[in-house]
């Protein structure tokens, strides 16, 4: 019900000054992603840099330059790193600043929007529907104010507030408006650390990295034993030779890091966003992009996803001998009356316009705004002629009693998917709430109102392509439930002709979460029950995605596994969600979907590469360690090898398209593929090392005996690319083909042959490395088909 209070026309703008002078300002940390300093800080200083910068600088004073190499790729490397997230740092703040809050400030007796961080002290500050108090303050005007504290206290049911109430930053309007005075602003306000954490974009948090994290750990394990053995062979078998030992033993440890997995990952992620940022996409968290291609159910909401907010009136029928004339006065008067009119009133408004103050207007005494818990809103008038009434206006089904006859034509009007609100004459007047009773029941029919909604050109498009993708899709409304599947039909959704009222849900969770996973369409869903239903969904196994724009929406985004906001929808519902489409395209969602698909199908393809590298290291090492003999490789073959089977190939294979659902159990997945490669990349290796020391002798045989186990080696590296490549496109083959062509530039150009120490040493070695590389391949052919039958199992 009505009540105000307080007022008045804010601070003047002196005042706002002296208190900006004085520090009295919302100075919450700006929603940002890292700074410039932590980007390079977490991109310089990690375990494996370190230990490779030690490496480097121990070859830089024991070996030629070319032994060093290591070092220069992974100063490269990190500066690729540097660069991009600097890049995806510009993309994520420019697109945070155009997402961002504004709220209303009364000053100098003007109504004004202004950034969230030149909020003062003292400030007059405005409240709407949907607005989030964004930071602490006083009521001072309040006219049906509800306001949803749930973010902060959990409790679900919109408290009423009056005048010198408390309000609290986090908590959003859900109906009515008001102002309030801002009591604590920048860290003292109650949700800024709240904030502050939540706001932040990250890294961190994800299946994907989690696992890379693990994975990291695994190999620091391995490391560390096959290390110590390497070290302290090599300096036994080349005692005559400290300094060549030492570069052996570098070459065994340096492959041994998967250096470049983890740049990989955030120059994806990084990438990722600037893609998405070009299409208006604002990504409040990162994995965020990895989730959404988890997501195998899509919630949508219909108004503001399937529909664009627009409606048009199309039909006003008046009920039970109604006057017409009256009909459309009282119609005149409730979007006169309501100062922040939702979709529907605003295309009774844009119908009916309000007439000039004078003496045929009716002046409102009363108003009850709309809210999404009770599906109608109401306001009472003083009229012309001294008559008080009151009237309601809102869904038919919940004005009028179960058995009215009124309600089938309402039935069949939904099933053209037109959306009907009632119009009708609350006998008692607006007391209901007030009292504690409802004024619902007592009302009498005046009028069907009947609204036509704009469907979204590109809605039939975008569900169809998660039809494509095996991505469920549910519409969850508090719209009629027939209406909201006759919507859903006209867009060609597969089983919205069986639309499910949520009223008629069980209340037996088991039995609920059931209806909810089966079903496909339902209407007259309250906020609380979009809620228990993402819930219901997440319990049964489901990764949930929400999309919404109102304050009836903020719950159930809040709750699942990623929540989608148009960017014209409430600060609310922005709050809270992970992503922002800010052109409101509901077409942006597939983009975003391919993006995280991308990301995490293709950085399970290069972890692949890199761990397979890891594990034929360190059984070579162990080998070595076991046989007593010189380590095969110099550092310079191990870089060469490494830049042309993994660096190079993987950097395109992270960017490639990929629309391959993303699975669970990335460490399982990788290792269970990566694992046998590497053991039969390493032993295969070693048995054309041992034929070649058996075979070669004299001066300069060391060299040769490399060569032959870089060749093997190479041979099959070359053969895992090619798996991992497939299915083959175009330039797959290009880009395997030219790290082929690569390696053989090296074995045929002198010069280059001398840099790299690889010299080809007769016929029969050579073409036994061949041979034992084809045995290999083989063998990963079968190795390969194993492991994805085991997994798909």
């Amino acid at each position: 019900m009505t009540n105000t209070g307080g007022g008045g026309g804010g601070l003047s703008s002196a005042e706002v000054s002296e208190r900006i002078e004085r520090g009295e300002v919302n100075d919450v940390p700006p929603r940002s992603s890292r700074s410039a300093a932590d980007i390079v800080r977490a991109n310089v200083f990690t375990r494996f840099n370190a230990i490779i910068g030690v490496l480097f600088l121990i070859i830089l004073v024991v070996g030629p330059v070319q032994d060093g190499l290591f070092g220069f790729v992974i100063l490269a490397n990190t500066g690729i790193g540097i660069v991009q997230e600097l890049r995806a740092k510009r993309t994520l703040d420019n697109l945070a600043i155009l997402g961002e809050a504004r709220p209303r400030v009364r000053r100098d007796g003007r109504s004004t929007e202004v950034p969230t961080d030149r909020i003062v002290l003292g400030d007059l500050m405005e409240l709407r529907p949907g607005d989030k108090c964004v930071v602490d303050g006083e009521v001072a005007e309040a006219d049906s104010l509800e306001v949803d504290e749930s973010l902060l206290t959990g409790e679900a049911e919109p408290v009423l507030k009056h005048p010198g109430d408390q309000l609290m930053s986090g908590s959003f309007v859900v109906a009515g408006s008001g102002a309030f005075t801002a009591t604590k602003v920048g860290r003292e306000a109650y949700a800024a650390r709240l904030t502050e954490e939540a706001s932040r974009f990250s890294l961190v948090h994800s299946e994907l990295r989690g696992g890379i994290s693990r994975l990291l750990k695994y190999i620091t394990w391995m490391m560390l034993p096959a290390a110590v053995g390497l070290v302290l062979s090599q300096l036994v078998v080349e005692h005559h030779n400290p300094t060549e030992a030492v570069r052996r033993m570098v070459a065994g440890i340096v492959p041994m890091v998967p250096e470049g997995l983890v740049l990989l990952t955030s120059v994806a992620f990084a990438i990722g966003v600037i893609r998405l940022g070009r299409k208006h996409c604002l990504v409040q968290e990162l994995p965020a992009i990895e989730g959404l291609a988890r997501v195998n159910v899509v919630c949508l909401d219909k108004t503001g996803t399937l529909t664009e907010g627009g409606m048009d009136v199309t039909e006003v029928r008046p009920l039970n001998g109604a006057d017409e004339a009256r009909v459309a006065q009282a119609l005149r008067a409730l979007g006169a009356a309501e100062p922040h009119p939702n979709a529907s009133l605003q295309a009774i408004i844009e119908a009916y316009p309000p007439m000039p103050d004078g003496a045929g207007r009716w002046q409102p005494t009363d108003t009850l705004p709309f809210s999404s818990a009770r599906k109608y809103s109401g306001a009472a008038f003083a009229e012309p002629d001294g008559t008080r009434s009151a009237w309601l206006l809102g869904a038919p089904d919940v004005l009028l009693a179960p058995d009215d006859p009124v309600l089938a034509e309402v039935n069949r009007l939904d099933r053209e998917g037109l959306r009907v609100l009632l119009l009708a004459r609350a006998a008692d007047g607006l007391d209901g709430p007030a009292s504690g009773t409802d004024p619902a029941p007592h009302a009498h029919p005046a009028a069907l109102v009947v609204l036509e909604q704009r469907l979204r050109p590109d809605a039939a498009e975008t569900l169809g392509y998660f039809a494509e993708q095996n991505v469920r899709t549910k519409v969850i409304s508090g719209d009629n439930a027939v209406s909201v599947g006759a919507v859903a039909a006209k867009l060609g959704l597969a089983g919205a002709e069986s639309p499910v009222d949520a009223r008629e849900l069980p209340a037996a969770e088991a039995e609920r979460a059931r209806q909810v996973t089966d079903g496909t369409v339902f209407g007259r869903v309250t906020p609380q029950q979009k809620r228990e239903m993402v819930g219901a969904l997440q319990s049964s196994g489901h990764t949930v995605a929400m999309t919404g724009d109102g304050v009836n929406d903020v719950l159930a985004l809040k709750d699942a596994d990623i929540g989608v906001c148009m960017g014209s929808g409430s600060e609310a519902t922005k709050a809270v969600a992970q992503i922002v489409l800010l052109d409101n395209s509901f077409a942006t969602l597939p983009s975003v979907v391919a993006e995280g698909r991308r990301v995490i199908g293709n950085i399970e393809r290069v972890a692949t590469l890199f761990l397979t590298k890891t594990v034929y290291s360190v059984l070579l090492a162990l080998l070595v360690v076991c046989w007593q003999v010189p380590y095969p490789f110099l550092p310079r073959h191990l870089t060469l090898l490494s830049s042309l089977t993994i660096g190079v190939p993987a950097f395109f294979l992270a960017l490639a398209p990929n629309r391959e659902r993303a699975k669970p159990h990335f460490v399982r997945r990788v290792l269970h593929y990566a694992a046998p490669c590497g053991l039969i990349a390493g032993a295969a290796t070693f048995v054309t090392y041992l034929l070649a020391r058996h075979h070669y002798s004299g001066p300069g045989s060391l060299t040769a005996e490399t060569s032959a186990a870089t060749l093997t080696l190479f041979l099959i590296a070359m053969w895992v690319l090619a798996i991992v490549a497939r299915p083959y496109t175009w330039w797959r083959v290009v880009l395997v083909l030219a790290m082929g062509a690569g390696f053989l530039a090296v074995l045929a150009t002198p010069p280059l042959q001398h840099f790299f120490a690889l010299k080809l040493a007769g016929a029969v070695l050579p073409w036994t490395a061949v041979g034992v590389a084809a045995v290999a391949g083989v063998l990963l052919e079968v190795a390969w088909r194993l492991a994805a039958g085991k997994l798909h199992t």
